[in-house]
């Protein structure tokens, strides 16, 4: 499982979504995110579904290579299921246990949270992905610029996001390591039930929080040693710019918002959805 997180991880590639502008691809993710919420019926997730496909053809990142993020989230996507499954009420009652009971709107909610839900992790991801942490960092400070007028730290805000992105891939892989080395000396981490799992994997914290630590007071020490000073008078070797291409992402990533809501107030209006 450590090793299919792909959150913080970039995969490079020659495609239009890895040279669209950073700042592109944060808002379309969040224009996205909020079409998930937006959606309530049929229609709605199946123009998500529609677009989301599109981005990931388009990134030319393997299909398999994002949907290995999914296996991090299984637990809770089954959580999540499971009390939508069982704990909504519907107007017809398919199955009934004491408490538990599963209706028609449970069902239909239990698979629209579920999309919901994966459709969130792999759209992050699609973003992380096609964008390097450089990028990020330079795109969300651009886009949280004008709070710079409210005394807001926007520079130190994106460099903390910047290093915690990095530093997802590298404790990963510490984590990794740990794990082959109480390998070695007898550890068991795959057999025995979930929490005979979850007690194995008490031993791997304290040397990767002291490893965390380690990393975190070089890397501050090395910013001391170099006048790290923050943002102010500081230049960009490449500066963000839009083109043609950005405008015509924008105007897609907005039309689709706006389409997706049209399409769930007709399906709340004229009762048009299938499920």
């Amino acid at each position: 499982m450590i090793r299919d997180i792909t959150l913080g991880q970039y995969y490079p590639a020659k495609s239009i979504i890895h040279r669209l502008d950073p700042r592109v691809k944060l808002v379309t993710t969040i224009l996205f995110i909020i079409s998930l919420f937006v959606a309530k019926g049929f229609w709605g997730y199946a123009m998500a579904t529609v677009f989301l496909a599109a981005v990931v053809k388009a990134s030319k990142v393997p299909f398999g290579y994002i949907t290995k993020g999914l296996k991090a989230i299984v637990m809770i996507l089954l959580i999540t299921v499971s009390f939508n499954l069982f704990l909504v009420d519907g107007d017809v009652e398919l199955w009934r246990f004491g408490f538990l009971r599963i209706t028609d709107k449970g069902i239909r909610t239990a698979v629209y949270m579920a999309v919901r839900l994966i459709y969130l992790i792999i759209g992050s991801s699609v973003m992380t992905l096609t964008t390097t942490p450089n990028d990020l960092t330079d795109g969300l400070e651009a886009l949280l610029g004008p709070l710079k007028r409210l005394r807001v730290p926007v520079h130190e805000i994106a460099m903390m996001m910047s290093i915690a992105l990095r530093f997802i891939p590298i404790l990963l892989e510490e984590t990794d390591k740990i794990m082959k080395a109480q390998i070695a000396r007898g550890a068991d981490f795959e057999s025995g039930n979930l929490i005979r799992k979850a007690k194995a994997m008490v031993p791997l914290l304290v040397p990767l929080f002291i490893s965390a630590f380690r990393r975190a007071n070089d890397l501050a020490m090395a910013m001391e040693a170099r006048c790290y000073h923050g943002g102010d008078g500081r230049t960009r070797m490449k500066p963000l710019r839009y083109v043609s291409r950005d405008r015509t992402a924008y105007a897609a990533a907005w039309g689709y918002l706006l389409l997706v809501i049209a399409v769930t107030w007709a399906e709340g209006w004229y009762g048009v959805a299938l499920l």
